[in-house]
């Protein structure tokens, strides 16, 4: 898997905490770097964590499934983007409070990773060397969810469907250029 491709990955799971940053970001009266920091922490660490745990379960089975892995990881991802998109499309408009404590933040993490322990298990099919994938994700939820809070306090949530609606049709988008790669079709 190139940088590229990482990249566009990481960027499509990094969505569901750019949402949720921007709420907290809204939710606060007043921005605070720290407050900002413990946001992009909590939601880096649980995106970089869950594709680990993926990559661990997944590499259990990939080798008894590996004529037809490339299946699986588009279904996946395919599923997890149109999920993101359905839930962008939706009219709630949840937004957290601007409350920081351990309980509230760890639930939001888990929450907005999910969709990367899935990913976590195609990364073991395609055999990605998991320790830079992981960390690459991290990095870039980590400094979207600070974008996303400063956004929310500037912004509102204006565009909060709409990154989870891109994030979606992001992670569809790789999903098929997976199957068509080992299909043949493509390069």
């Amino acid at each position: 898997m190139s940088l590229a491709e990482l990249f566009i990955i990481a960027v499509g799971l990094s969505m569901d905490a750019f949402a949720v940053a921007v709420c907290k970001g809204l939710a606060m009266r007043k921005m605070s770097l720290k407050g900002a920091l413990i946001v992009g922490l909590y939601f880096g660490g649980f995106q970089a964590a869950m594709p680990l745990a993926g990559y661990l379960l997944g590499t259990g089975f990939s080798d008894s499934i590996s004529s037809y892995d490339h299946w699986i990881a588009f279904l996946l991802l395919a599923v997890i983007g149109g999920n993101m998109i359905k839930e962008g499309l939706s009219a709630s408009d949840e937004c957290p409070d601007a409350s920081l404590d351990v309980r509230n933040m760890t639930l939001l993490a888990i929450a907005t990773s999910i969709d990367a322990l899935a990913v976590g298990v195609s990364f073991a099919f395609l055999r990605v060397n998991i320790i830079p994938a992981i960390s690459f994700i991290g990095v870039t939820t980590f400094l979207l969810s600070l974008v996303g809070v400063k956004a929310g306090n500037v912004f509102g949530n204006k565009y909060e469907s709409r990154a989870e609606i891109a994030g979606g049709v992001i992670l569809i988008l790789m999903g098929l250029k997976i199957l068509l790669e080992h299909l043949g079709i493509l390069g």
